[in-house]
């Protein structure tokens, strides 16, 4: 993976290697690795790679996009569609040989129609609304939600092209401190296995957990669990961190475009909202809003030298200006010395490692680290390491 810019995202595979081996080894039973949205702003292809090869086995998406992406990249694995997947998207995903999520029969039937003109069995999993009110068979009355699911899956099972392979559940609020909520959610969820166990019907893959749910509740685990966030060394909530030996896989870094000594008074970026208060070494970076810096509530700090330096002034779309005075650096700084501004970087004046994590930008930003990486855009080149 060439670096073809002078602001790039490392990847390092090692560490999610290790993510995902610890995360099996937490839940003690398969895992299928969640690579939805570019892998969380990482990339899809390389990180299903390494965590397929580091005991995921299975992987799972948001969209028929990206799973056709998976795809083209050569992967063979089980895939399966988290979210909706339209009736008309039925023939593509069975000759993509996908898992789709199913809650209503205008897809099983679609599905089930394609899978005609195949020599397979379409695997499908259930989705049951256990309290997300998001997407999944509903009922408001636990009982009527139990007999409900029972009849799904006796008119799935009259498709004889599709294999009703699975059933899950979504938790809520699995990452927040007080965890009553998802208890009451795995109840739900209890009543509709014993139910339909009791009618003969219970498909052989049962899954409810996250990453948070992964590492706080074992009774979620059941046959499969769902990692995401904690693949990739990110902290579920700060209600929920990862255990200690889990590391970040991602690193965004730039170089210095640009350094200027400006005058005081000297106004910086778009609107002149930054005004120098005194003599300034500003710098540029080579990035901006088009890559995924937020223009309002603005990103804060990077690290320069291993010393952190704020930005100033508006974020552009491919450039920010960062004021680099108080920078103790054993050289004047240059152009193409390197920046990072999520990650960690050597201070060679105290001789000591600095961070700037990602769940610290998304307290900047007033959101959480999954939206962070996330909203990190394609132009910047992912180099693995």
């Amino acid at each position: 993976m060439p670096n073809t810019r002078p602001t790039w995202i490392e990847l390092d595979l090692r560490a999610a290697a290790h993510n995902m081996r610890r995360l099996r080894q937490i839940a003690g039973v398969p895992a299928m690795a969640v690579v939805k949205a570019n892998a969380y702003g990482h990339d899809a292809p390389l990180l299903a790679r390494t965590f397929l090869e580091h005991g995921a086995t299975r992987l799972a998406v948001a969209t028929l996009g990206e799973a056709h992406t998976l795809r083209e990249a050569g992967i063979t694995a089980p895939i399966m569609i988290l979210g909706y997947v339209p009736a008309w998207q039925a023939a593509e995903a069975v000759a993509l040989r996908l898992t789709c999520a199913v809650y209503d029969l205008e897809l099983a039937h679609a599905l089930a129609r394609a899978a005609s003109n195949h020599d397979w069995r379409v695997p499908v999993h259930i989705n049951v609304d256990t309290g997300m009110s998001r997407l999944g068979l509903y009922h408001a009355d636990p009982v009527q939600l139990t007999a409900d699911v029972v009849a799904f899956i006796r008119a799935l099972h009259a498709l004889p092209t599709l294999h009703v392979e699975g059933l899950f559940t979504h938790f809520a609020t699995a990452d927040e401190a007080d965890l009553s909520y998802a208890h009451t959610q795995l109840a739900r969820f209890a009543r509709v296995l014993a139910a339909i166990t009791a009618a003969g019907v219970r498909p052989p893959v049962i899954h409810a957990a996250n990453s948070a749910a992964t590492l706080r509740l074992p009774a979620a685990r059941f046959d499969l669990v769902r990692p995401g966030i904690a693949c990739y060394g990110l902290h579920p909530s700060s209600d929920t961190p990862l255990p200690p030996d889990f590391q970040p896989v991602l690193t965004l870094a730039s170089e210095i475009a640009q350094v200027k000594l400006v005058a005081a008074g000297t106004p910086a970026s778009y609107g002149c909202t930054w005004v120098a208060s005194r003599p300034s070494l500003l710098v540029t970076l080579p990035l901006g809003y088009a890559d995924g810096l937020r223009r309002t509530a603005a990103w804060r700090e990077v690290l320069l030298c291993g010393q952190r330096a704020p930005i100033v002034g508006r974020v552009c779309m491919d450039y920010v200006i960062v004021d680099a005075t108080d920078v103790v650096s054993p050289q004047p700084l240059r152009c193409g010395d390197p920046v990072v501004l999520i990650g960690s970087q050597y201070d060679p004046h105290t001789g000591t490692l600095k961070q700037i994590s990602a769940e610290e930008v998304a307290g900047w930003l007033g959101t959480i680290n999954y939206e962070v990486t996330s909203m990190l855009m394609a132009r910047i080149p992912r180099v693995a390491s």
